[in-house]
């Protein structure tokens, strides 16, 4: 008999200039990017929450304060692994991953495919079970006004 769990996670950063924007640990060629005590990877962020809360382990602050230095500047990748080996730990495997992208600009269609394999291969998941969706917010709130961007991802554990 299988057990199946689901968590939900959300991020979002502030826009800021001289900033790098990384989604997914891919770079993305823009003018400006995300503010963050780490990388400010929305995207590996909320995927980083939701493997967290399915597997019932709190959540990405819990772990790598901002108020903690060694995690100033670090790349947010290093917090998905982390979250990915304590679910596995606990007996549990990764079913799928689907994620949401929230930005006004700039558009990431051309991204998607990077974005899945860079996530899947940090993962250790074939590029089939991570879905990334990207959005905007129509010029509405902080998004669409174009002074943040947020990322909503599901992933589904099974342990067997």
């Amino acid at each position: 008999m299988s057990e199946i769990r689901t968590g939900l996670g959300w991020d979002v950063h502030r826009i800021a200039a001289g900033r790098p924007m990384i989604l997914g640990g891919v770079t993305i060629p823009c003018e400006f990017g995300l503010d963050g005590h780490s990388d400010a990877d929305v995207l590996a962020h909320a995927v980083t929450d939701a493997i967290l809360g399915a597997a019932a382990l709190g959540d990405i602050g819990m772990h790598f304060p901002d108020s903690d230095p060694r995690w100033k500047g670090s790349d947010s990748l290093v917090f998905l692994r982390h979250a990915h080996d304590l679910a596995k730990q606990r007996g549990y495997r990764i079913v799928n991953v689907d994620a949401t992208i929230i930005l006004e600009s700039p558009k990431l269609k051309d991204y998607r495919q990077a974005i899945r394999e860079r996530l899947a291969a940090t993962l250790g998941l074939e590029i089939e079970r991570v879905s990334v969706k990207f959005k905007t917010a129509e010029k509405v709130g902080p998004v669409g006004e174009g002074r943040s961007a947020e990322s909503q991802a599901i992933v589904t554990l099974e342990r067997r």
